[in-house]
């Protein structure tokens, strides 16, 4: 019987350094709620990829409504996010009762267009309506253009957001991602390339970090007073990581180096067996960065006579998982009745099986698939999932050899 591979799962380090750090809040007796693991975890992680302060949470989703909470985002603002995501990058906006308006992406990094970043801002200041933070995503571990985002957002006085939940590890210029925007997010949920079972971290890169980090610390604790006893002047949040998960996540961060080495080995063994295939494209790897390879993923022609769907089903009848890249978000019905900026012109449904449009991102979401990218994968296993893709190409190449 076939082993089952996962798309991408939990790699606990082969030194038990996650045992070590568990055994010592065991026998301390600080399971929770704080201790030593949460504390150590957040200097280890500042120290790590050079982060103003970090903010050990439950969730990168938490992480992202913290951030926008310091950010001062209430009802009625807007906030300009990136649409080609998780949902879970565009649900906090909606907690704190603001509007999300959604910018497409552009084809060179598969993230938020600069320019079309730039137009909505024209469209939404000329309407009084200036955003009260911007919101870029790290898509798969690919960065963005930092740099002509960050210049747009600090021409117009607006703070960044970097959800870099999947590009822990990724560089740009040489300088991790998550601490380029006033705020960073990082994931540790189990398919994240390292893992602390769950949890979430928010980076705090401002002048006044520590300030704006301590605040953070009074929401995601139940805004608790310092009095002798629970008094409440504001709404807080059950937001903190216990001291077990951060255990688990300062054993992850020793291999951190580890993960990204061989999510990068992934990635150049697709590339190397299966980039002859004629219609089949990887994601871009743009100049000056180094992407942490989170998952593979590839892009088929429009005239590919091999669809998404295919490599899919046949990967699971192997009992292999893979997954259609992320549905944007402008396409979801959640978010049906929100802005859309895009440099496409008009839009419309090109795909109704899926709803997928003419968008550059509804375009990456129609035509793209990633592929197995689980760190525990052997050579073996990535040879068997290449012959599956490849037996696609050579039934059509049969098929079509034979009318």
């Amino acid at each position: 019987m076939k082993q089952h591979i996962f798309l991408s799962s939990p790699h606990m380090s082969e030194e038990g350094y996650e045992k070590k750090y568990i055994e010592e809040a065991f026998d301390t007796n600080w399971i929770a709620p704080l201790g030593k693991n949460v504390t150590e975890f957040e200097k280890e992680m500042e120290e790590k990829i050079g982060a103003g302060k970090a903010v050990a949470l439950s969730a990168g989703t938490a992480a992202i409504h913290m951030a926008l909470k310091s950010i001062g985002v209430s009802q009625g603002d807007v906030v300009f996010c990136q649409s080609l995501t998780f949902s879970a990058t565009a649900n906090p906006i909606v907690y704190e009762k603001a509007e999300p308006v959604f910018i497409d992406s552009e084809c060179d990094t598969w993230n938020m267009s600069p320019k079309a970043l730039e137009e909505a801002f024209e469209k939404y200041v000329e309407m009084g309506r200036k955003p009260k933070a911007v919101m870029i995503v790290h898509l798969y571990g690919i960065c963005a253009k930092i740099d002509e985002i960050a210049e747009i957002c600090g021409r117009y006085q607006v703070p960044l957001i970097e959800d870099a939940a999947e590009s822990l590890g990724s560089t740009y210029k040489g300088r991790y991602t998550g601490t380029f925007g006033d705020y960073g997010i990082i994931s540790f949920n189990g398919n994240k390339i390292i893992t602390s079972s769950g949890g979430g971290m928010l980076l705090v890169n401002t002048e006044d970090a520590e300030k704006r980090a301590e605040k953070v610390l009074y929401w995601s604790t139940q805004a608790r007073e310092p009095a002798p006893w629970y008094q409440h002047t504001e709404i807080g949040y059950n937001y903190r990581m216990s001291n077990i998960v951060a255990g688990i996540g300062r054993g992850q961060l020793k291999v951190l180096d580890q993960r990204v080495e061989k999510k990068r080995c992934i990635q150049e063994y697709y590339q190397k067996h299966l980039g002859d295939l004629c219609g089949l494209h990887f994601m871009p790897a743009p100049k000056d960065t180094r992407c942490n390879c989170w998952l593979s993923v590839v892009q088929l022609d429009e005239d590919c006579q091999v669809k998404p769907l295919d490599i899919i089903k046949a990967l699971e009848a192997e009992d292999v998982e893979s997954r259609p890249v992320w549905k944007p978000m402008h396409l979801q019905p959640v978010f049906s009745g929100c802005d859309f900026i895009s440099l496409t012109g008009d839009l419309h449904i090109v795909d109704d099986e899926t709803g997928a449009d003419n968008s550059i991102s509804g375009q990456i979401f129609k035509h793209g698939v990633c592929l197995p990218s689980d760190s525990k994968m052997t050579d073996e296993d990535l040879q068997r999932i290449c012959d599956t893709i490849r037996m696609l190409w050579e039934q059509t190449s049969s098929e079509n050899s034979g009318r």
